[in-house]
């Protein structure tokens, strides 16, 4: 008996510890939502991460996905207010796969695959959301290595999503510096 209620008031003291961050962080917070993101290029992006958080999900080409959580932006935006988006992209296809019964053809498919890989990271600003509520975050990756981010509460493609650019983006023979 002296063991469960030892036991119970541990798991109480634990729990109230761990609720008080998130409390804090909720008030300091204009609300959270999930990490989404729309990919505009021909590679896949194997995984992404906001300020650490992760996104989840591993995005097709010209696809969209996500549903890492949470993501919550300061309760008043400033100017210089900024977000890291670290992700890795890859072949965004299966082409050439030699299934699995010839263990030496699927492990060169394989080290061929993932040779392939890149890492990014990049630091971009938080577009100003002053009186507008916030739904989590959406990061758009973009052909150049590049990115944009919105917190807009409307769907991609409706008439007042603020980032209005194609799904299919063609990536320039020279990407600008």
């Amino acid at each position: 008996m002296k063991i469960t209620i030892f036991v119970l008031l541990l798991s109480v003291f634990l729990l109230a510890g761990c609720s008080q961050p998130k409390a804090e962080a909720q008030a300091q917070s204009g609300g959270a939502g999930t990490i989404e993101a729309i990919n505009h290029t021909k590679w896949a992006i194997n995984h992404f991460s906001v300020n650490g958080q992760s996104g989840i999900d591993i995005i097709g080409p010209f696809d969209g996905g996500g549903g890492g959580c949470c993501y919550g932006v300061p309760a008043v935006w400033k100017p210089g207010i900024t977000v890291r988006i670290d992700w890795q992209t890859g072949v965004g296809t299966s082409e050439g796969f030699p299934g699995f019964a010839d263990r030496e053809k699927y492990n060169a498919w394989e080290r061929k695959i993932t040779a392939q890989n890149r890492e990014h990271s990049k630091t971009v600003p938080l577009p100003d959301y002053t009186g507008q509520e916030t739904c989590g975050i959406t990061v758009h990756f973009l052909p150049c290595d590049d990115v944009k981010v919105t917190t807009s509460c409307f769907t991609y493609g409706s008439p007042s999503y603020p980032i209005k650019l194609p799904l299919e983006m063609k990536e320039p023979k020279v990407c600008p510096k």
